[in-house]
């Protein structure tokens, strides 16, 4: 087995290999002065099962091409076996046609690859679970739930605890979450007039006199998130915290959260943490360095993945 890394996230790729006590293979991604992307592979991977962990995060487009081209330089070298670790799957918000004359970009993204020459593919909480069925190939969507869920023990005041979801669209996540506090469930109902805005409109569920601990798997403008915060304090809770996977926190995201009615924010590091988001007070990552290093090591020596999350 051997471990490579793109330039998208490299140290939790280097966290991962700490787990398996396994170096990062020796791999050349560079730019050439148009800004095209060069891939050497330095160490010979004949026969190997190889591992590409790379996170399609801004800059999503080559971060993306750095993935496929590594994939492909994998292949060309005669790699036995080649799986892309994806800790955060970029274009998974665009799985359907919301409109007449718009993509399944998703889609496109498991098509390319596939191609480019995947033979498995593991990421981390998709934003909609029909993705993994995107792909023509076997593709592990591993959950952070049980991460999330022991550093709540750990770090959160259980008393009066309540598990929220952001949407109705969550609920699924924030059950799974709130079967292993063993904590009531309530919902965010919220309308979104136009892309990137969202208004609250009813929460259901009672909130009085509750720690409530938000749960979803993406947060960028943050504005859906602070915007359930601040009607959940409006509606009698004691505090709002929010568990979220994937830490995107584009434009002005993280004054915006540290401006907001939440205690904490806690992300994982799927996404590199920005110089931003590591001296903000209320933004706390968590590494999933482990989990991944564990499905990897699962993955490679033929085990079960599944019973991770039993």
């Amino acid at each position: 087995m051997k471990l490579f890394s793109g330039n998208s996230n490299r140290s939790l790729a280097e966290a991962i290999g700490q787990y398996l006590e396994l170096p990062l293979g020796d791999a050349m991604v560079r730019r050439f002065a148009d800004q095209e992307i060069f891939v050497e592979i330095q160490e010979n991977v004949r026969g190997e099962d190889v591992f590409v962990i790379q996170s399609t995060s801004y800059p999503a487009n080559d971060h993306l091409m750095e993935l496929l081209i590594i994939i492909d330089a994998m292949r060309r070298a005669s790699a036995r076996r080649i799986t892309a670790v994806l800790p955060y799957f970029g274009y998974a918000r665009q799985d359907r046609k919301a409109n007449g004359r718009t993509p399944i970009s998703a889609k496109l993204v498991a098509n390319l690859i596939t191609e480019a020459g995947a033979d498995r593919v593991m990421t981390l909480d998709l934003h909609a679970g029909q993705i993994q069925g995107f792909f023509d190939i076997p593709t592990d969507n591993l959950f952070a739930v049980p991460l999330l869920a022991r550093d709540i023990k750990e770090h959160q005041d259980l008393s009066n605890l309540m598990v929220v979801s952001p949407d109705v669209g969550g609920v699924v996540r924030a059950r799974a979450l709130a079967k292993r506090l063993d904590a009531p469930l309530a919902i965010v109902d919220k309308r979104r007039d136009r892309p990137g805005e969202s208004e609250v409109m009813n929460i259901i569920g009672d909130v009085t006199g509750r720690n409530c601990i938000l749960i979803d798997d993406i947060i960028d403008s943050g504005g859906t998130l602070c915007n359930a915060a601040d009607a959940l304090m409006k509606a009698g809770a004691i505090s709002a915290s929010a568990y979220i996977t994937h830490g995107v926190l584009s434009g002005g995201a993280v004054s915006r959260i540290t401006a907001s009615s939440l205690k904490e924010l806690v992300i994982t590091d799927s996404i590199l943490p920005t110089k931003a988001i590591r001296g903000a007070g209320n933004i706390r990552v968590i590494t999933t360095a482990n989990l991944l290093g564990e499905a990897i090591a699962r993955t490679a020596s033929e085990e079960s993945v599944s019973s991770l999350f039993d």
